[in-house]
């Protein structure tokens, strides 16, 4: 398996929690993790801008090779879920803007992954990425979650098939 930068990224309308590591010779390593916060106040479409640019800022950066995003979920109520909706696509195609391949991964997938039990909750999920990558600052659930996304696909892509299967 080649050296791979792995952004994870956790979208919102109003806060974007994104984590990048890096899969080299076998081990993962801890890169940065933080978040994009957006104008509370502002209308949708200007958050949605300020998504943008801050992750065209973030993968002009730090150059990630491929982007993770979880797979659509239950959300709360139907204004919110088409909110994520738009923070999803506009993260997506920030990604695929730059040429970076999508990956997603449904959320019980990157639990699994991440700690071994497909319904962790949140401190769960950041107590085990933190342990995973060694990190000992405090990370916000946003970037935790973004973490463990990147984490999930590191330990899943040595197995992934990356060219289409033929039925004979």
């Amino acid at each position: 398996m080649q050296d791979k930068i792995v952004i994870g990224i956790d979208p919102g309308s109003i806060m974007c929690g994104y984590g990048i590591i890096r899969k080299e010779r076998g081990a993962t390593i801890y890169i940065t993790a933080g978040q994009i916060a957006m104008p509370k106040k502002q209308p949708l479409s200007v958050r949605l801008k300020y998504l943008h640019e801050g992750l065209s800022e973030i993968i002009h950066t730090y150059q990630p090779d491929e982007a993770v995003i979880e797979k659509i979920f239950f959300a709360k109520g139907i204004k919110s879920a088409l909110h994520l909706g738009h923070a999803r696509g506009v993260a997506m195609l920030t990604a695929s803007m730059q040429d970076i391949p999508v990956i997603e991964y449904s959320a019980l997938e990157i639990k699994q992954s991440v700690t071994g039990y497909g319904h962790a909750d949140k401190k769960q999920v950041q107590h085990m990425v933190k342990a995973i990558l060694g990190i000992k600052q405090d990370l916000s659930f946003d970037s935790s979650d973004a973490l463990a996304m990147a984490l999930c696909h590191s330990h899943t892509m040595d197995y992934k098939i990356h060219t289409p299967l033929v039925w004979s």
